[in-house]
């Protein structure tokens, strides 16, 4: 995950460290401005993923997560296709129910309920599959309108990009398991909790999920499992025991992929880069099952 709040002389060499460090995927926050950070320098995603995408080859590249506080389905999908072509099939699309703050604030639109910002949520998931995938579609619902909106050429990755949906409470969970490609989750962050007690909330909506893409009738392996770890009370790259103990700790939840922080000088996700290249350097070949063998491992046995 790399903030996007720097000029892109200083971002660049993130985004390429991140791919020939061999993380899997890359993300940024979706986010007009976000927390404490409002105040300072702040950038938009799908420009950022575009450049992103021009000096990188291989690492996929998404949204974390994008939300209906301030887009609109038929211009995203646009930009979706375009950022998809671009990148050559690389775009992985995060979608969440966008919460309170600024970025539902700014517009100067009403202030929703929970349960309103949900029913908006699934109906923008709803809407971008069917712009995505079906050029000349319509729709009419109680967010959003389009009529006869127009998709060529279409993604890159057939039938559309896949979508990662963010889901924490019941409705959202369910949704995700009956039709998103992947699911991902902060937990149940609360101020003054304990890295354990993150850690259950973990573990009780991992279960949620598990039952909610059975009772879907879904193969478990059709959906990817993220966690952000760094929701959690202790940053997951303080040290590389820390990151260690959290990927196997998300790992024997059931989780595929987990997300982590670039470190940042200041607070929230205070940490050193030096800890992110040792962790780059050793630990991340293992965790991927691509570990090298040692030149003692790779010696022809003796003949006797």
């Amino acid at each position: 995950m790399i903030l996007p709040e720097d000029r892109w002389w200083a971002a660049e060499p993130k985004w390429r460290a991140a791919e020939e460090y061999g993380f899997d995927h890359a993300w940024t926050y979706d986010h007009l401005g976000w927390r404490h950070l409002v105040d300072g320098p702040w950038f938009s995603a799908v420009p950022t993923l575009t450049a992103a995408a021009m000096v990188t080859s291989t690492i996929r590249l998404g949204t974390f997560v994008a939300s209906p506080n301030f887009r609109h389905p038929v211009p995203f999908a646009r930009e979706l296709i375009t950022l998809d072509d671009v990148s050559d099939g690389r775009v992985e699309l995060g979608i969440g129910a966008g919460g309170l703050g600024y970025d539902s604030t700014v517009l100067g639109g009403p202030e929703l309920s929970a349960a309103e910002r949900v029913d908006r949520f699934t109906e923008f998931v709803d809407a971008l599959d069917g712009l995505l995938r079906i050029d000349g579609y319509d729709h009419s619902g109680a967010y959003y309108t389009a009529r006869s909106a127009r998709n060529l050429p279409g993604c890159v990755q057939r039938p559309r990009v896949p979508f990662v949906l963010a889901a924490d409470g019941p409705r959202t969970v369910r949704f995700a398991a009956e039709v998103g490609q992947g699911w991902v989750t902060t937990g149940r962050p609360s101020e003054g909790q304990s890295q354990q007690e993150w850690w259950s909330s973990v573990e009780r909506l991992a279960t949620r999920f598990t039952d909610a893409v059975a009772e879907a009738g879904r193969e478990p392996e059709h959906v990817r499992r993220y966690l952000s770890l760094d929701a959690a009370p202790v940053y997951s790259l303080t040290s590389r025991e820390s990151f260690a103990d959290a990927v196997g700790r998300a790992a024997e939840l059931g989780f595929t992929d987990v997300v982590v922080h670039w470190p940042r000088s200041g607070e929230p996700y205070q940490g050193r880069e030096a800890v992110l290249e040792d962790i780059a350097d050793d630990l991340l070949p293992r965790v991927q099952g691509r570990e090298t063998p040692d030149e003692e491992d790779k010696a022809p046995p003796e003949e006797d």
